[in-house]
């Protein structure tokens, strides 16, 4: 072999490694913004593996999801949503009647510490005016009878530890010593063996579906291409650099990014191009997966039509209308697998558990 081919071998190996290494760092990213140890599925599943999970939570015999479904069941209707949604399943908290009515000011150790402990501090408050709960506000002047101060124990990165949960557990009895009021509290073991079991269950069916929208050969869109086609189907583009579909709360539907990862901007969509877009569902954040996911692929469809594009999967294998309906098999087996956790998609308790 003469050394111009050997040249030819070596910058081959190059360009090879190179693209396997940098398909490793785009997962890495992908896993990293997710979060759980389980990332979301963006290609055509082969087999769905729901009943597996569904056996796990029988074997399991997951207390907190049924515990959940109780209370909120028997949840007070006159408090608001945070306070509503407080109990055991999903929170460490403690409630603490007071002696006479105080203002919020005298959690001050509370307010201090709020994000030291790694998961979302929500802390209510039973007005005394109103007589109802509501979450406070530490410059309020109101005054209440009883507060109720509570630790998320799952969310997308996974459970509270043990440290910051012992942390959160000492800082509500020396809370209550200062009130001078009792307050009862579960035990750290329960309660890390709730958050365990729900993060577990929370992480099967915490699931994202993509569709791939490829442009093809060597040709590329222009930034402002994608945001004209996307205003027109009522997406708009966020601070996040991807465009998003809102229901009227608010809350993102379905959002339109570039599937390198780079972000989009107002000031150069002129300048931006991309190969490939990436339109994706966030199942347990959806109302409805399996209508939402109907809709998605008819947005993607447009999307496909005004942009010459071809709907992928994340091998770049074109989407048929076989593949598409084992996807939505998918997300409709997962949805029901939400709803046998006693998490209904796209309610307030999921938005709390998949943030």
């Amino acid at each position: 072999m003469s050394e111009f081919q050997l040249s030819l071998l070596t910058i081959g190996l190059i360009v090879v490694a190179g693209v396997y290494l940098y398909g490793l760092w785009q997962q890495w990213r992908y896993r990293r913004s997710t979060g759980r140890a389980q990332p979301a599925d963006l290609s055509v599943p082969t087999s769905p593996a729901m009943p597996q999970a569904t056996e796990r939570i029988q074997d399991n015999d997951i207390d907190p999801l049924a515990a959940m479904a109780a209370d909120s069941e028997s949840s007070d209707s006159t408090a608001d949503e945070v306070c509503g949604l407080l109990n055991e399943a999903t929170d460490y908290f403690g409630t603490l009647l007071l002696k006479q009515p105080q203002p919020p000011e005298v959690l001050e150790a509370l307010w201090q510490r709020r994000f030291d402990f790694g998961k979302s501090v929500h802390a209510c408050g039973l007005n005394t005016a109103s007589g109802l709960w509501e979450r406070l506000i530490p410059e309020s002047e109101q005054s209440y009878r009883a507060f109720r101060l509570g630790l998320q124990l799952v969310d997308r990165t996974g459970s509270v530890s043990e440290l910051r949960l012992a942390s959160f557990r000492d800082l509500l009895v020396d809370i209550a010593a200062e009130l001078q009021v009792e307050v009862k509290l579960p035990p750290l073991d329960e309660a890390l063996r709730r958050a365990q079991q729900l993060d577990r269950f929370c992480a099967d069916v915490d699931q994202m579906i993509g569709i791939n929208l490829l442009a093809g050969g060597d040709r590329k869109l222009f930034g402002s291409e994608v945001a004209t086609a996307a205003e027109r189907v009522g997406m708009n583009l966020q601070a996040d650099g991807t465009f998003h579909l809102l229901d009227q709360r608010g809350a993102t539907v379905f959002s339109l990014s570039a599937s390198d990862g780079s972000a989009f901007q107002h000031h150069t969509l002129n300048q931006s191009r991309v190969d490939s877009l990436t339109l994706l569902l966030d199942i347990p954040r959806v109302s409805e997966p399996p209508r939402r996911f109907d809709e998605m692929v008819a947005l993607a469809r447009e999307l496909e039509k005004a942009l010459r594009l071809t709907m992928t999967d994340d091998q770049r294998v074109a989407l048929n209308d076989g593949a598409i309906a084992q996807i939505r098999a998918q997300v409709a087996a997962t949805a029901d697998l939400m709803l046998t956790g006693h998490i209904t998609p796209g309610s307030a308790q999921a938005a709390r558990l998949f943030s």
